[in-house]
């Protein structure tokens, strides 16, 4: 066969490969969700759905508050979504058509807090909430990260490159203030990216483990990974009802991605190339 014609379907057929892989572990978290903790670990494993779904359900809710622990999870990672929009596309906005002193000095500061891991933070920031008195509460989860590095400069470019500086110019001219022309003019034209942006930090604030790690106390104040991350211990960890549990936190995420990933592509390589 013709090797020009044989390359295409060789692609699709190594991306499919991949994609199944990748799904795998989905699939089998579903699987699991619907059986005992005993029949999880037969040789060999379960590979279809089974019958033991209620009871896992039963277990979870008995042993955590697991709707409240729900309701929290969607509140913070909607308010950490909200600020970040906020702050994020105002700080790009500045940096990418407002001039000012020190602004290349402080963009560079902004993009050097990239290269901290993530780890050097948790002791400063458990400190700093506590300074705050801000110890299990939910405001230690979203305000901390309003204004992440990443944000503004994948608002920052998208600014750059979609925003003509004529346009921010000539309502200058027309005497419109720095904060209305934030507003009216350079919000709605950011709307690509702010779509990106938002579901990079809802998918991020929802799947955030060690920020609760830090600064959660109370077992009815958890978000849903540390509410899971709870029901396991040495000996006697209900896997069905963890996996249960899993499966149930998947779904926003799954549901959202499906509906938004062509906007994440979109928001990402439009700011990307000018």
């Amino acid at each position: 066969m013709n090797p020009q014609r044989m390359a295409p379907w060789a692609a699709k057929l190594l991306v499919l490969v991949g994609a199944l892989f990748m799904l795998a572990p989905f699939y089998f978290m579903f699987v699991f969700a619907t059986h005992s903790r005993t029949a999880i670990f037969n040789m060999p494993p379960p590979m279809w759905f089974g019958a033991d779904l209620l009871d896992n359900l039963q277990i979870l809710t008995s042993r955590l508050p697991f709707w409240r622990n729900l309701g929290w999870s969607l509140y913070v990672a909607l308010a950490s979504t909200a600020l970040t929009l906020v702050f994020c596309s105002m700080a790009g906005y500045a940096f990418a058509l407002m001039e000012f002193r020190f602004k290349k000095a402080l963009f560079t500061l902004v993009m050097a807090t990239m290269l901290l891991p993530s780890f050097m933070n948790m002791i400063p920031t458990f400190l700093i909430m506590d300074a705050l008195g801000w110890i299990d509460q939910h405001r230690g989860l979203y305000i901390p990260g309003a204004a992440s590095a990443f944000g503004i400069f994948l608002m920052r470019q998208f600014a750059a490159s979609a925003i003509p500086r004529e346009l921010i110019e000539a309502a200058r001219m027309d005497g419109c203030g720095e904060f209305a022309i934030y507003w009216r003019i350079v919000l709605p034209l950011l709307k690509p990216a702010l779509g990106t942006l938002g579901l990079i930090t809802f998918i991020a604030s929802w799947n955030n483990f060690i920020g609760p790690l830090i600064v959660m106390r109370s077992a009815d104040q958890y978000t849903l990974p540390l509410a899971l991350r709870s029901l396991q211990s040495p000996v006697n960890t209900e896997w069905g009802a963890l996996m249960t549990g899993s499966a149930i936190a998947t779904i926003p995420l799954l549901i959202l991605f499906a509906l938004s990933s062509r906007q994440l592509i979109s928001g990402l390589t439009t700011g990307a190339v000018k």
